[in-house]
């Protein structure tokens, strides 16, 4: 399977889990707590899956940037928190490292 489809679904799995954890309100609502659990567990074992055909530093640094621009998006929608210019302007500037690093790792 390719990598980069794994760490997608591995990014998926954290940034539910990461908003799940905003809503499971100090892990004492259960349903959302449950999917903390799950999203993390599954983020974790696709990660570590992905890095048998990654290098690590690539895995990470794409899991890193992809997960806080959804986590940043993701609490602007679901939790109406503010997203100023300046994150925008943070947002784009992570988005072109990941595509770097990306196009990077199909040239070798």
């Amino acid at each position: 399977m390719n990598p980069f489809l794994i760490l997608s679904l591995a990014i998926g799995a954290e940034v539910t889990a990461t908003l799940a954890l905003k809503a499971a309100d100090g892990l004492t609502r259960p349903g959302p707590t449950l999917v903390v659990a799950l999203g993390y567990g599954t983020a974790l074992w696709l990660m570590s899956s992905s890095m048998d055909m990654l290098p690590i530093g690539v895995v990470y640094a794409i899991w890193a940037g992809v997960g806080m621009v959804g986590a940043a998006l993701g609490g602007a929608v679901l939790f109406d928190e503010p997203v100023s210019p300046m994150m925008i302007a943070g947002i784009g500037v992570i988005a072109l490292g990941v595509t770097i690093l990306a196009s990077a790792q199909t040239q070798h």
